[in-house]
């Protein structure tokens, strides 16, 4: 079906209706993962929001203050060695099975303490692929929304986000560096100020400025994804919870032949594409992509009806 739009035991605090407050959780190795929860003590579905690689926990935060506006606890949370969750140990690489385990803490620590239903996965690029996965292999969520991604991607664009992330191996002089360099990558966004650059960046012990993410990722998941096409594309022909993808009409990541891949392998499911995003559609167009997520959830229980059984490519 597809729209076009225009427009571990887990420590935390209860919070406020919209602001976020900090929630922690241990994977199943021992490694703390960080996260910032928003909303009600209970809902009618928990709502787990998942990254992109290289960004934070911070990049949900409007979509996260609407959400608990609209009375849906959600958790937006920093995976493995990125933002404040932590680092592998030196001599163990990362791998997307950790990523994927520690979806699975996260979606019983979280969705068992506000909620019986099984919660929603909003996954952006790395996060939806992640949760992808994790759902044909543990069946965590009653839902999918996936974010400007595919089992299958152009490489070119991959590789031109990653040679920004590598760019600056020596790190920034101070925030005017760093927005400098964000904005010549970035130019149709607003210029970021200080404040929003102090989630994304962390001071190292000469004073220089860095990305806060290991440094690692880039070889060990960032040019390895095409090892997990297989796998992803299993998982999408496997799909049988309600899905909503959402794509960026300026994508450098997928296309039209990407897109529709995925529908002929889930035939079920809903795409929107906000014709000026780009691969970061939350960032680009915050507005129309909650209201998507938002206008998806509200339907849920007729989402959960069954869904027809169909070979991948046929019709529903």
């Amino acid at each position: 079906m597809v729209i076009s739009s225009t427009r571990s035991a887990a420590r935390h605090r209860v919070p406020d209706r919209q602001s976020g407050h900090g929630w922690q959780s241990r994977a199943a190795d021992g490694v703390e993962l960080a996260g910032d929860r928003y909303g009600p003590d209970h809902g009618p579905v928990p709502v787990l929001l998942a990254h992109g690689f290289g960004q934070t926990r911070h990049a949900w935060m409007r979509t996260a203050e609407r959400l608990a506006d609209a009375g849906y606890p959600a958790l937006a949370f920093d995976a493995r060695g990125h933002g404040g969750s932590g680092r592998n140990p030196a001599t163990l690489p990362y791998s997307t099975e950790q990523f994927v385990s520690d979806q699975v803490v996260l979606a019983g620590s979280f969705g068992r303490a506000v909620s019986a239903a099984e919660p929603v996965l909003v996954g952006a690029s790395m996060g939806g692929l992640i949760g992808l996965v994790a759902q044909h292999r543990h069946a965590l969520y009653s839902a999918l929304v996936l974010v400007d991604i595919a089992p299958r991607w152009r490489p070119e664009g991959v590789a031109r986000i990653l040679d920004f992330m590598a760019a600056h191996p020596d790190g920034f002089d101070d925030y005017r560096h760093a927005a400098d360099a964000i904005a010549e990558r970035l130019p149709h966004r607003p210029r970021k100020t200080q404040e929003q650059l102090a989630s994304l960046l962390v001071n190292d012990r000469s004073g220089r400025l860095r990305w806060h993410w290991d440094v690692r990722l880039l070889d060990d998941i960032g040019r390895a994804g095409d090892r997990d096409q297989a796998a992803l594309l299993a998982a999408a022909g496997a799909l049988t919870v309600p899905v909503l993808l959402v794509s960026g009409g300026r994508s450098e990541l997928i296309d039209t032949d990407h897109i529709d891949e995925f529908l002929a392998l889930a035939p079920h499911a809903e795409h929107i594409r906000l014709p000026e995003a780009t691969h970061m559609v939350a960032g680009d167009d915050n507005d129309r992509f909650t209201d998507a997520v938002l206008d998806f959830l509200g339907r849920r229980p007729r989402l959960r009806s069954p869904l027809p059984t169909s070979t991948p490519g046929e019709s529903p």
